[in-house]
Order: C-alpha cells, then structure tokens, then sequence
C-alpha cells in the first residue's frame, strides 16, 4: 500500500475525520510484535512493573509508583521534545518511544480491557523473580484473567490492583482468592488516581495529590476545573513516558512547553469536533434522546455539545469499528448498553466495539456509510434496555 493513502498529513479535514489513523491499517501482528518488544524492554530487569490504562487515569497511577519508588525518569529530554514538535515545519506526531532514553526502575505497560490478558502474561513471563507488581485502571472482562494471574503471583512478591469500574464480583473475589490485593473504589466518587493514593503507603507530595482532584475532575466528569481537560488531551497525544515523567515532576499545573504543544494540537481538534456535531442526529429512544454522531474526533466534547443540544445520551461512532457512549443526569446506563455490545464501562461513560467486522468491505461499508452498521446495533441495545424497563413496571 502506498504509504500516501493513509498518511494523515495528506488528508483533507474531511477526509481525515471519516477515516482512520494510520496504525489502523498496520496488521495486528506487527503491532503484537512491537507490544510484546516494547513490554519486553519495560519489563527486563525492572524492580517494580505498572500495568496501566493508557489515559489520564492509568498513568496518573503510574507517576505516583515512580514517585513512591524514587524512580521519575529525567525531564530535559521530554521537554525538548516538546519544543521541536511546536517548531512550524513540526509535524502532530506523539514524542517518539524508540529514541534512546534512559529507562526506568518502574517499567510501564499499557493496555486496555482486550489486551489487559496480554499484558499481564508478558509480565509474567519477562519480570525478574520478586517483582512488585501494580495493575491500575484495568477491569477484565471476565474470569479469564484468573489464570494468568495466578501466574504472575508465583512470579512476583506482591501484586497489588487499583480500580473504580464496575467489577463482576465473582470476578473480584476470584482475583482477590489467587492473593491480589484488590482495591476497588467507588466509581461514581473516586478516579483511580484516587484509589491508588490512599492505597499506597506513602506520603505523596502535594502536587500528586492535586493531580488526583484533576484527574477525578475528568474521568468523572465533574468538569469544574479546567486543568482536566489539558490532562486528558496531553495523556491522549503524548507518548506514555512523557506524560507520567511530565505529571510526576509537576502535577496538573503543566510547564509552558506542554502547554503551547496543547495549544497547537487544539486547533485541529476543534476542528473535528466541530464535523462531528455537525453530522449528529436525534433518535428517540423510549423516554431518551440519544445523540448519533460519527467521525475521528474527542468524544467528551462532542458529547458535551450533543448534551446541550438536548441529548440525554450520546453515541460517537469511530472509524476504526469502536464507539463510545456518554450518559448524563437523565441517563446513567451506559455501562449496561456497552456491555449488550462487546464492551463496558461506568453509568456515565462506557465504550464498546460491536463484533460486526467479518473483512475489509465490512469496514469499507463502515467508512462510507459513517458507521450505518454500528450504530443501528448500538441503538438496539438502548432499545432492550427500554423492554427491560416496560418489563420492570409490569411487576
């Protein structure tokens, strides 16, 4: 394939917020072969190991780790880094993870809930004997995981599991059962972030301990301090590295070089929000209005504006197959419509990918349709939850 046909650069706004990003066409074998490479390279020889989720929240815990183990990689390259990327021949791109930079005593690892499996068997299987071992912002999908995690308990001297999504409590008890400490805090109160700093037995410095209320004020979307969104934007377009390093030296009151970077990005951001709204439409569904939108775009402002427009729920449909789904004080289901759909999360904001992708035309179909398919089956889901409803009335 011509490397012209899926670079980002090339495309019209358009264009660009109808299709995918360019790792979307790279087969999963290479993206396994370079997980498992850079996991690998974390891992080796690592006093303690985070396996986190790759937002704000999962790495807002990895920064208090590296904190609590004195373990804080050096700042200066990052910060350089940054610069040159505001630079104006400078591309968009996230700061490279291949440069050569030190690593540090506190290996990281990303995941999500369908590679959480993944990345814990890697652990397992590359961390020195004795390992202390963090699991934050993850919940597994189903008891699946037990096993691999009984695994990673003979090799490692603790294992410790920070989370506030909805657990299966079977799930919660059998983890707890091979001999992780689980803490699981409440998830309509508590970020992760939050979890993890009264967990940990240390005495965090103030700066971490407002990166927790930052964070929270995000990922709960209390939305009253306006440094949430500047965290949530810098997790999704830095590298990992550079932002738990960034965080963990100064906290949510980000440096001058983050914060032009930021600013930089938005513009196009803005961008295709504003597409996304623009193509949205209203369905009634039972007693709700949910908002149907679709496009490569940052879905808490899109379903913010859909919110305003009268929505009580939102659905932004991805190009890459996914869609998130955003509730509000007149819908906090949304957990229960993702998990009808390969997917879940809180009342308030939960993700899914409906299994409806057999080959390339299925996704073809997808792009040119802005995701007919998707979200058809996603509104059904809400459809049941309205039967479920009428069924619970009839009592």
């Amino acid at each position: 394939m011509d490397d012209d046909l899926i670079d980002d650069d090339g495309l019209s706004l358009s264009r660009k917020s109808r299709l995918p990003g360019a790792g979307f066409f790279y087969p999963d074998s290479l993206d396994e072969e370079y997980a498992d490479r850079r996991a690998r390279e974390a891992i080796e020889g690592a006093e303690a190991v985070v396996v986190a989720d790759g937002d704000a929240d999962g790495l807002g815990c990895a920064a208090l780790v590296r904190e609590m183990y004195d373990a804080a990689l050096d700042i200066a390259p990052f910060e350089e880094s940054l610069a040159a990327r505001v630079a104006p021949e400078a591309g968009d791109g996230e700061d490279d993870e291949n440069e050569d930079r030190e690593e540090s005593p506190v290996g990281l690892v990303t995941a999500s809930p369908h590679s959480l499996t993944d990345a814990l068997e890697r652990v397992a299987k590359y961390a020195d004997p004795g390992v202390d071992v963090y699991v934050c912002d993850l919940c597994p999908d189903d008891d699946t995981v037990v096993p691999i995690v009984e695994d990673l308990i003979d090799r490692a001297a603790r294992v410790e599991w920070f989370d506030h999504h909805q657990w299966d409590d079977d799930v919660a008890a059998a983890v707890r059962a091979a001999g992780v400490d689980l803490v699981v805090g409440e998830s309509d109160e508590e970020c992760t972030v939050d979890v993890a700093l009264r967990s940990l037995e240390y005495d965090f410095p103030e700066h971490l301990t407002a990166l927790a209320s930052v964070t929270r004020d995000h990922d709960l979307w209390i939305k009253e301090d306006p440094r949430s969104d500047d965290l949530a934007d810098y997790a999704h377009w830095a590298s990992a590295e550079e932002y738990v390093t960034v965080v963990g030296q100064y906290g949510p009151a980000l440096p001058d070089p983050v914060v032009d970077f930021l600013d930089h990005r938005r513009v196009e951001k803005e961008q295709l929000i504003e597409a996304a709204v623009d193509r949205a439409s209203m369905q009634s569904v039972g007693p709700w209005t949910v908002g149907v939108t679709y496009g490569r775009c940052s879905q808490n402002e899109v379903a913010e504006a859909l919110r305003e427009q009268g929505a009580d729920a939102a659905v932004i449909v991805k190009p890459a197959g996914s869609a998130s789904i955003r509730g509000s004080e007149g819908f906090e289901r949304c957990h229960e419509v993702a998990g009808q759909v390969n997917g879940g999360g809180h009342p308030r904001a939960a993700g899914c990918k409906p299994d409806i992708y057999d080959d390339m035309l299925d996704y073809a179909h997808h792009w040119s349709s802005e995701g007919y398919a998707t979200r058809q089956v996603i509104l059904a889901a809400f459809e049941r939850l309205t039967g479920e409803e009428a069924a619970d009335g009839d009592e």
